[in-house]
């Protein structure tokens, strides 16, 4: 499973990313990994409050003389509070809680406040994919995961400790009791969760942790001369080898936009040498001032390198509470809706008319994104909120430090509007866009609840998603099943791959036994948009045959009357309480009706900075 590194809050400026990264949880070589990356921005918070007047095609766009800042802002942080969870923003750099004291390393062993800092216990509960109708065994982990006390008698841990959640307990340090805990917010693309815990005995006699400033880089003092600058850290949790708190110190090595593995996306993280270890995901990580700065969540393992761990840095912390703040639930962090390319080539950039080293190349735009309505394949994004955009894809960032695009990006929420500069046929335009969350045509995650599933006679359809193809394809069905979900886009909000995942086999889908894993492209001629469509188009059929037409040309043909007589039965022989889901029993309201998107065909392009590597093609 993931290793959960410190967790802390800084309100210096960050830069926000999403890249795809499998977590260890679910392949042996990564641990759990953390990736943070800071970049000079204007950061949300629960204070601000960010403008949410949706601009689609045309508003407010403009041609224009050249209106692009004359050199590469760097954009400071705007002050933030989250009073609701005991933090006060007290000066531009650091976040305190009413208590400024201050702790010598050498005493952090012994420090008060390590006692905000308790063990989880959680059971799990996922669903079964392979029979959707169902949930798997319960099971316990067997390494337990770390949290710590934020305020307002709440509690931070990481998402991947509290997955398929069915009861969560926490002990506090130096207590025999388990208090029961709620789970108020998951955070899956950040690897946030925020518990609270009910009972007034365990909040007695401690005190929420205060939350530091975006650590420095350790550097030798013959560079800096300033030694404030080297900052080390400090990892406190309980990971595997024992059942007592550990501390365990390092230095922060990296800052930088990260691949987070348990949510495949790509935010700001910290590294650091420190070791981390099972168990400490969750867990907090200080400074020598006793501040939170992070929390742990990953750790990168291979033959070719040691040490290397991660850390959620403290203003990705932020935007997950002001998030649940504001709206009552987590949203998550937006996107631009854009596959980008570098413009480092000389001649390309003449080619396209841009004049100077800056800005990244459009190559695609989301369907399901705003930006179809306002950006063009061949467009260059030289500036975003009047911050420069590098040929490399790169803005400023703090004192000599440059940091990925995407950090500006991820430094807003969902709704909020930005505005791009951009070059379109070598003419300079400003224009706003809307930022919304990204659509994911297969899931990389399903959190809540039961899998959709549909079954016709035997034939159990559901959506396509990436725990099923992770506990159910094996083969190079699997393989391609795997290329879809990595590399297609949605064209509209609410398609999914619909697959015929197995055949429950009965004489009516005699010949159809050694089916699955297999695409259904069309019902009776009709192209399928989700999974909840092929249910109504099943049910309003009239004619005599259901057709089936599936990905490579295959095709399953099966007589009405024998469907409905052979239904209840199958259904009983395999212990199957209803034909579908839950979900499935409302009525289909087709809000896709008249848009010709549905029906357009687009091209697979690669969604993940991960897969395709850090030089190639970038999602924003």
């Amino acid at each position: 499973m993931a290793v959960a590194l410190s967790s802390c809050i800084s309100l210096s400026s960050v830069v926000f990313s999403t890249v795809k990264f499998r977590s260890s949880f679910r392949q042996g070589p990564i641990i759990a990994s953390i990736r943070c990356n800071h970049s000079h921005g204007r950061l949300s918070s629960s204070s601000s409050k960010p403008n949410r007047q949706k601009e689609g095609a045309g508003h407010n766009k403009q041609k224009s003389k050249d209106e692009r800042p004359s050199r590469g802002n760097v954009v400071e942080p705007q002050p933030t509070s989250s009073k609701a969870f005991g933090i006060i923003r007290k000066n531009k750099d650091l976040m305190f809680d009413a208590k400024d004291q201050q702790v010598e390393p050498s005493d952090l062993q012994d420090s008060t406040f390590l006692n905000a800092v308790v063990k989880v216990y959680c059971t799990h509960t996922a669903p079964d994919y392979s029979l959707p109708w169902q949930k798997q065994r319960q099971y316990t982990s067997r390494i337990f995961c770390s949290a710590f006390m934020i305020g307002d008698r709440k509690l931070l841990t990481n998402a991947h400790c509290v997955e398929h959640d069915t009861q969560v307990k926490v002990k506090k340090r130096g207590d025999d009791s388990k208090y029961v805990a709620k789970v108020l917010a998951r955070g899956v693309d950040c690897d946030i969760a925020l518990l609270s815990v009910e009972s007034d005995e365990f909040w007695r006699d401690v005190e929420p942790l205060r939350f530091g400033r975006l650590p420095h880089l350790q550097c030798q003092k013959f560079i800096y001369a300033v030694s404030d600058l080297k900052d080390s850290v400090t990892v406190v949790g309980y990971p595997l080898g024992g059942d007592t708190i550990s501390v365990t110190k390092g230095v922060v090595s990296r800052i930088e936009v990260t691949s987070y593995a348990h949510g495949s996306s790509d935010l700001l993280g910290i590294q650091i040498d420190a070791a981390i270890n099972p168990g400490n995901s969750g867990g907090p990580a200080f400074n020598d001032q006793g501040e939170c700065i992070g929390v742990a969540f990953q750790v990168f393992r291979s033959e070719e390198a040691e040490n290397i761990g991660y850390v959620i840095p403290t203003t990705v912390v932020s935007h997950f509470l002001t998030d649940y703040e504001k709206n009552g639930r987590y949203t998550g962090f937006p996107c631009l809706g854009v596959l980008i390319q570098k413009l480092e080539n000389p001649a390309l950039r003449a080619w396209l008319k841009v004049q100077s080293n800056e800005g990244v190349l459009v190559r695609r735009v989301e369907p399901t994104s705003d930006a179809i309505n306002v950006l063009k394949e061949g467009d260059v994004i030289v500036s975003f909120d009047d911050v420069r955009v590098g040929s490399e894809g790169t803005v400023p960032f703090r004192t000599n430090e440059r940091i990925a695009f995407h950090f500006l990006i991820s430094q807003k929420f969902s709704g909020d509007t930005a505005e791009l500069g951009i070059i379109r046929a070598g003419t300079f335009i400003k224009t706003k866009i809307v930022l919304n969350s990204r659509v994911h045509l297969v899931p990389y995650h399903m959190d809540e609840g039961l899998p959709s599933y549909l079954i016709i006679a035997g034939l159990v359809f559901t959506p396509l998603s990436e725990p099923l193809i992770e506990e159910e394809c094996e083969d190079s069905i699997g393989l391609k099943l795997l290329a879809r979900a990595r590399y297609s886009l949605a064209r509209f909000k609410g398609e999914q791959i619909v697959i015929l995942s197995q055949v429950l086999a009965n004489e009516v889908n005699i010949g159809y036994e050694d089916m699955g894993n297999q695409q259904v492209v069309k019902f009776n001629g009709t192209r399928v948009k989700n999974i909840h469509h092929l249910a109504h188009l099943v049910d309003s059929s009239e004619d005599r045959y259901l057709r089936f037409e599936f990905e490579d040309s295959y095709v399953a043909v099966l007589e009405r009357e024998a469907v409905v007589g052979a239904s209840s039965s199958i259904l009983s022989d395999y212990g199957i309480p209803s034909g579908r889901s839950s979900d499935l029993l409302k009525p289909y309201v087709d809000t896709l009706e008249g848009d010709q998107r549905a029906d357009q065909e687009f091209g697979d392009s690669p969604v993940s900075n991960f897969e395709i590597g850090s030089d190639g093609l970038l999602w924003a």
